[in-house]
């Protein structure tokens, strides 16, 4: 959430960063109309408030001096007062609402080193890793070779779920399972992580932290009777973990991995890439979750970016880094950096991970402050996130990569403890 103190002094750059992001400006014109009503009311309330002390005092002076009519007529005046505040402040209540429920819908700002795009075409290629395999067959896609080989069903599992569900079994069960300890282990291990475990139900107030509502609610699964929400990353717990917290800044900053299934509607985004595992509304991935200052922040998210590539350059997968243009950026994030795999299936890359950068826009949201060293002022955190990475992705990526021309499967060497074979099937 931006600051209202932002809006108010800086309106103009509130307004170019919407304007970036081909979002609608007016909503800025709004909130401030309606945090200048709020301060006139706020005005008339002290300015009554003061009036109703006023009489108060006169009404203990009155009955200490016998005038007990006279303290009666002043008792009804501060009673039409207390009404009058009543309703002020009713009016205060609703302008707060108002104003609160823009200010939860408008994006972070975009940072200024953020390149200007009008879509995903405008995103700028920052670094490539590895070369394409060039195969001496013709490559099959996952969506061919996983059900030929009798380890991917998508029928079944349509029947079980209705569509973008899979089934799978045997070595590629073990091969989902092999890519998330692979992964956890790679984090806690290698880059020094604290791994949590967290519920896949989260409260409303656990969705708003992390920016998914109200804007985007209809992209979530809600379980209507309780109110609560199938998480749609373990970004949203992650960073919620400390929320309503006063952490210190010696302490800083915190790093946490997580590995959880995840549940999207996808709403919308229907004839997209609806073969395969590409865009399934249940999949598995592991999630990095940063709180730092807001000094080191922008330094931190090239740190958590090189972390997630680490996974990649382990498994030995062609990818790429892109920086995502200003129309193209997520709603919390202020910079973005997405991590896309060469997919032979598709002959092009495909995104696996997305590392953001989203300052203090959760933190305000969700009340994360630290006591700062220098002068003992508490100061809202700054949180990253990122996925390290998306598991059925890589999945995807390891069969199409690794595939021979007999149907069979090189397992990467980092995997073939954890699976205890060379080759699937």
């Amino acid at each position: 959430m931006i600051d209202i103190k932002t809006i108010r002094d800086q309106a103009g750059l509130v307004k170019q960063s919407l304007r970036k992001r081909n979002e609608n400006d007016d909503v800025v014109d709004v909130i401030l109309e309606f945090d200048k009503q709020r301060r006139k009311i706020i005005e008339a309330v002290n300015a009554l408030r003061g009036q109703r002390n006023a009489a108060s005092k006169k009404v203990a002076q009155l009955k200490a001096s016998g005038e007990n009519e006279e303290a009666e007529k002043v008792i009804a005046q501060a009673k039409q007062l207390g009404q009058q505040i009543a309703t002020e402040e009713k009016k205060l209540s609703e302008y707060e609402e108002k104003i609160m429920e823009l200010l939860l819908r408008i994006p972070n700002i975009c940072h200024e080193s953020v390149p200007f795009g009008n879509s995903e075409d405008d995103n700028v290629e920052v670094r490539k890793w590895g070369k394409p395999r060039v195969f001496d067959f013709e490559p099959q896609a996952h969506w061919d070779l996983g059900p030929k080989l009798k380890l991917m069903d998508f029928e079944r599992a349509a029947k079980l779920s209705g569509s973008r569900f899979t089934v799978m079994y045997s070595c590629f069960a073990r091969l989902e399972r092999a890519l998330i300890n692979f992964m956890l282990d790679v984090h806690t291990k290698q880059h020094g992580y604290t791994e949590v475990w967290v519920p896949h139900l989260v409260k409303r107030e656990t969705m708003t932290t992390t920016g998914q509502l109200p804007k985007f609610e209809e992209e979530a699964y809600r379980i209507e009777s309780d109110d609560i929400f199938l998480i749609p990353t373990a970004e949203v717990p992650l960073v919620a973990l400390r929320s309503n917290e006063i952490l210190q800044e010696a302490d800083l900053p915190l790093r946490y991995v997580a590995y959880s299934p995840c549940y999207r509607r996808e709403a919308g985004s229907y004839g997209k890439d609806v073969r395969g595992m590409i865009r399934q509304h249940q999949f598995d991935k592991v999630e990095l979750v940063w709180l730092t200052t807001p000094e080191k922040s922008f330094e931190d998210l090239e740190r958590l970016v090189s972390d997630a590539e680490t996974v990649l350059k382990l498994l030995e997968l062609p990818y790429r880094v892109v920086e995502l243009c200003t129309a193209d950026l997520g709603f919390g994030a202020a910079k973005t950096y997405d991590l896309e795999v060469w997919l032979p299936s598709y002959n092009n890359y495909k995104e696996i991970s997305s590392c953001s950068n989203d300052t203090d826009f959760q933190a305000r949201r969700g009340n994360i402050r630290y006591r700062r060293r220098s002068d003992g002022k508490l100061v809202f955190a700054h949180t990253l996130n990122g996925s390290g990475v998306a598991i059925g992705r890589a999945l995807v990526a390891v069969v199409e990569n690794y595939q021979r021309s007999d149907g069979r499967i090189d397992v990467p060497k980092v995997l073939q403890p954890y699976m205890n074979c060379e080759v699937i099937p």
